[in-house]
């Protein structure tokens, strides 16, 4: 056992993740030298992972208001109006280092966290999704890595419950060192039954529930705020060990609870455990907070007080207890299988104390904690400029039919059945459009359990290759795109959640690319009215200093009030018009096709024009809840070629259409703002009015119908389909 008094060397201030200034700050703050276990719990609060050190700064530029914001920032999930007196709430956040190390358990525990995230605000999740980046196929690691992470995923989210309806599957050589594995769910509450983690009242009992403590995960949230090295599986013991069983009866036990009036705060131990629960539920209700290190229920023997604070053991709550209600709260608990058990009091002195065995371990200010952590305006410089275009004579005849082919038979475009098959994407029997279209679409039941028309979209989306090439417009493109995916099924989008994964941002050459991220997504969302309401920031995702892809994940939800209405990308019959609703592409800057033909990324990526991202989807949005179109796709990577064969291998219909005389760069092109809808042929006329009244560009480029693309050169879907289809169970295998 590390005895409390244990002398602080530089060598242990490091091994905390704390730079010299900043124990130099924590002794002016308390005074005194920390006993190791204080040094732990600054270690906890001050790290990347839950002070936002570098970031906070610029996280306050963002818009996070909005009329059906009821709860933005700072909570556990944010919470937004869908009307009749309910609420969506919903969070993304990464579990990408504990991935890396160890696939199965980051992924899984990386689910169990978010989906504790959701019902400690009282919700009942009924949707999640993943945005998973992978290294090279070719990289001896990339295949073990997929294979443990969707076990992972599909392993807890099926076995609590919850239906996978979206998400991403990318891979890329600049995650060969550092996967991101970003987890988002969303469940419903009531609006008038919304818990909060500020703590309240003096003298209160402070309950811990759930599951019991262990070693793992000890200082895994320090661990997600350093970059790896060739020591990486030394830091497997940091990684936390999860049981969805455990998860289920903790969210019944909990929902349970809050209805008996018990529950004056609650909070998840999720990052930094015990520590940044209670830290935090105190310091946000301007209260001190005392915890007694004996009561905490623990799976193994001896452990010290420094390892109990730090734990980031699975399946547990924090929470401020109404008292005369401890009886009733207990038994639900007992009932459930799990721990219930008074570990602290809440008090009027803003310090927050620990007592271990007859010692106090820990006494410090508890709003210094949080609120004093240091705050960096870093450095940035403006990001470099990507490789012009190179000159490149473009294919044609059957050189276009292999790009096409080349392209459908490519990771990033191949279809991801192999990996959403593992899921349970119709658990809980109300999923209305599961993984493979533009989003996820589950039917909302009303507050008493009855069917509604109403449906809530969920989709997430980001394209780190625009972002490198130009982190500003890659910032724009990532909350366009999540936007036109929701509004291509017939969603109003409402909200939208961020995780943010990047690099070391002691470095300016990444900050910069933060920055002006920040800078483009915080313009677009403004610009489409799309607040963002809950998040996370991953840095230093870097290992020997090769840092990822800047990668800022877009995550959303959007309303449907008639889900009978809503759209899907599968053609639905023969002889229905194809329409392109925006301009014909011209910008072969850093798209996929570009790529193929020259093994690099060149260019810069297209740019977003947000009025007419926002006057393209509002219309087609009109189409989708007038009925006046009968499949809608949106174009994005890979462009129309792209989106009109996957409408075709969905539906299993072809299509013949006609391009202008540059067929390589009207096909592959990846501009934006722009959808492929079709439409019967009684309501042509009135799309077409429509669309003139509107100020739409919108042209008709040709009929579904046969069994082959035709766009002046003819494949066969076949050919498509095994390509498109064949990818992914063929790497796995």
């Amino acid at each position: 056992m590390i005895p409390n008094n244990t002398p602080i060397t530089d060598e242990l201030i490091a091994n905390h993740g704390l730079k010299p200034d900043e124990y130099q700050r924590i002794l002016n703050l308390i005074g005194r030298e920390p006993t190791i276990t204080e040094l732990g719990i600054f270690s906890a609060m001050w790290n990347e992972h839950c002070s936002y050190k570098s970031s906070k700064i610029w996280l306050k530029t963002l818009p996070t208001k909005g009329p059906r914001v009821l709860q933005g920032p700072g909570e556990n999930a944010g919470v937004v109006d869908i009307d009749d007196g309910q609420v969506v709430v919903f969070k993304m956040e990464s579990h990408n280092h504990p991935s890396y190390i160890e696939p199965y358990q980051g992924a899984a525990t990386g689910v169990g966290g978010i989906l504790r995230d959701v019902f400690t605000m009282g919700a009942r999740p009924i949707a999640a999704m993943n945005a998973l980046r992978f290294g090279e196929p070719d990289h001896p690691k990339t295949r073990h890595l997929v294979s443990g992470v969707v076990a992972g995923v599909g392993g807890y989210g099926n076995s609590f419950g919850v239906p996978t309806v979206g998400g991403e599957v990318e891979f890329n050589a600049r995650y060969n060192g550092n996967i991101l594995v970003n987890a988002f769910a969303a469940g419903l509450a009531d609006s008038d039954k919304i818990f909060l983690s500020e703590a309240k009242g003096v003298g209160l009992p402070i309950v811990y529930l759930g599951a019991k403590t262990g070693r793992d995960g000890v200082g895994g949230a320090t661990m997600a705020s350093a970059e790896f090295d060739d020591d990486i599986d030394e830091k497997r013991p940091t990684v936390q060990v999860g049981d969805p069983f455990t998860e289920k009866c903790l969210l019944e036990a909990c929902l349970e609870l809050m209805k008996t009036g018990a529950v004056i705060a609650i909070q998840d131990m999720g990052a930094a455990g015990l520590t940044c629960s209670a830290v935090e539920m105190g310091a946000k209700g301007n209260l001190g907070v005392e915890l007694d290190l004996d009561k905490v229920p623990v799976r193994e023997e001896r452990m010290n007080a420094y390892e109990m604070m730090l734990s980031e053991s699975q399946e547990r709550m924090l929470m401020v207890l109404e008292p005369s209600k401890e009886a009733v709260a207990s038994d639900i608990f007992k009932k459930w299988g799990l721990d219930f058990a008074i570990v602290g009091i809440t008090t009027d002195d803003l310090r927050f104390r620990v007592n271990f065995q007859g010692e106090e371990v820990a006494n410090l200010p508890i709003k210094k904690l949080g609120d004093e952590a240091p705050e960096y305006d870093r450095p940035w410089v403006e990001p470099k400029k990507p490789d012009p275009i190179p000159a490149l004579d473009l294919p044609e005849g059957e050189a276009v039919v292999e790009l096409l082919l080349k392209l459908m038979g490519s990771p990033n475009v191949a279809s991801k059945r192999w990996v959403y098959e593992q899921y349970d994407t119709y658990i809980q029997g109300n999923s209305a459009q599961r993984p493979g279209g533009d989003a996820g679409v589950v039917r909302v039941p009303s507050s008493t359990g009855e069917d509604t028309k109403k449906g809530l979209a969920f989709s997430s989306d980001v394209n780190p290759v625009y972002c490198e090439a130009d982190a500003y417009e890659g910032g724009k493109q990532a909350v366009a795109e999540l936007w036109r995916n929701l509004t291509a099924v017939g969603a109003e989008p409402l909200a939208a959640t961020d995780n943010l994964n990047f690099g070391n941002p002691e470095r300016p050459e990444i900050m910069g690319q933060f920055v002006h991220a920040i800078k483009g997504i915080g313009e677009a969302c403004k610009a489409l009215a799309f607040p963002i309401v809950s998040g996370n920031v991953s840095l230093y995702n870097e290992t020997n200093g090769v840092g990822i892809l800047p990668t800022p994940t877009m995550a959303g939800v959007g309303l449907l009030p008639d889900i009978d209405k809503m759209a899907t990308i599968a053609f639905k019959d023969s002889g229905e018009d194809i329409i392109l609703i925006g301009s014909h592409g011209t910008h072969m800057g850093q798209t996929l096709a570009f790529n193929a033909l020259t093994g690099g990324d060149y260019g810069p990526p297209p740019p977003v024009d947000l009025a007419e991202e926002k006057k393209n989807g509002d219309f087609v949005r009109s189409l989708i809840r007038n009925e006046r179109v009968t499949a809608c796709h949106d174009i994005s990577s890979g462009g129309l070629g792209v989106a009109v064969t996957e409408m075709a291998l969905k539906g299993k219909i072809g299509a013949t259409f006609s391009l202008p005389k540059d067929k390589v760069t009207t096909l592959f092109s990846e501009d934006q703002a722009r959808y492929i809808v079709t439409c019967k042929r009684s309501d042509r006329e009135l799309i077409l009015k429509s669309a003139e009244e509107s100020g739409i560009n919108l042209e008709i480029i040709g009929k579904t119908g046969g069994n082959f693309i035709d766009f002046g050169e003819k494949i066969d879907l076949t050919s498509l389909e095994q390509a498109y289809e064949g990818w992914f169970p063929s790497y796995m295998a």
